[in-house]
């Protein structure tokens, strides 16, 4: 699976399916790439075919392409695989010129793979539900009407937290906490912890913080009926819904589960002290203590 818009998912994608096929493996590529994009060793199929025939998905991209992917294989046991060439790479952590190497380990078995926690978005309407979405990162909810502040309440497992008044609110997960909500100043949090991070986006007091919450929380969210404004509820960065007054954001975690596939050895810290840079100068660069 690839970006259909990224011309640079095309060239190792054509390895992959050349190198699998070569050694006895069937390949399905969605058909969401263009024609040109499918290698010859491929099948083109149907997304919905494809993740229900595959022992193991490859996303080829950046982390949005494993983003979407993960949503695509939500509650259907088959391991993700990505494969970067996008720009930050916190999810797909296998770069093109180790890819065959380390694709051939992980099909003799070796390799490493943990389960993430996905949430569940539920607009409501009159106890009705009017949208919502799965998420491996973050619920978002984020103005609509550009240059007008929003006044959220939120509730946690039906007690009140607050009512902040700012941009927006996200509610991530510990894998989300380096995306969206890292940028707004949310912490960092271990993959392997069950939690949910819930952060104010651009909050007009200096007093408001992010804070952290049981996975088994569930966090509710609403407008302020005293103002007719409107927000994007967006899942993983996608609007899959819209927040009014008199509507209810409910975010709760899926019992879908992902599992995530990575080369033996895959060390998270040490994935943060790259993309992010920690430590990183003339004199120190590529050392680290033991």
């Amino acid at each position: 699976m690839g970006n259909p818009e990224d011309r640079r998912v095309l060239e190792p994608l054509t390895v992959l399916a050349s190198h699998l096929a070569a050694h006895g493996r069937k390949v399905l590529v969605s058909e969401a790439l263009t024609d040109g994009a499918v290698p010859a060793a491929a099948g083109r199929v149907p997304e919905t075919e494809l993740v229900r025939a595959a022992q193991l998905v490859i996303a080829v991209g950046g982390d949005g392409s494993m983003l979407y992917a993960a949503r695509r294989l939500a509650g259907l046991a088959v391991p993700l695989l990505g494969i970067n060439r996008g720009r930050l790479g916190f999810l797909a952590d296998i770069g093109p010129a180790e890819m065959l190497a380390r694709l051939d380990e992980i099909l003799r078995g070796e390799y490493d793979s943990e389960r993430r926690l996905l949430l569940r978005a539920e607009v409501t309407e009159g106890g009705r539900v009017v949208g919502g979405g799965l998420a491996l990162n973050d619920i978002a909810v984020t103005r609509h009407d550009p240059g007008r502040m929003l006044e959220i309440r939120t509730f946690v497992d039906g007690n009140y937290l607050n009512t902040h008044r700012g941009d927006g609110f996200i509610v991530a997960t510990a894998t989300g906490s380096t995306a969206y909500a890292m940028s707004c100043g949310g912490p960092i949090v271990a993959p392997q912890l069950d939690a949910i991070v819930l952060v104010p986006i651009c909050p007009h007091t200096l007093s408001e913080r992010p804070i952290i919450v049981p996975a088994t929380a569930v966090t509710e969210i609403t407008l302020s009926e005293a103002h007719s404004l409107r927000a994007d509820v967006s899942c993983d960065g996608e609007v899959t819904a819209e927040l009014t007054p008199g509507r209810r954001l409910r975010v709760r975690a899926a019992t879908e589960r992902i599992e995530l596939i990575h080369p033996r050895g895959h060390d998270y810290f040490r994935i943060l002290r790259e993309k992010l840079h920690w430590g990183h100068d003339h004199h120190s660069a590529g050392r680290h203590p033991r």
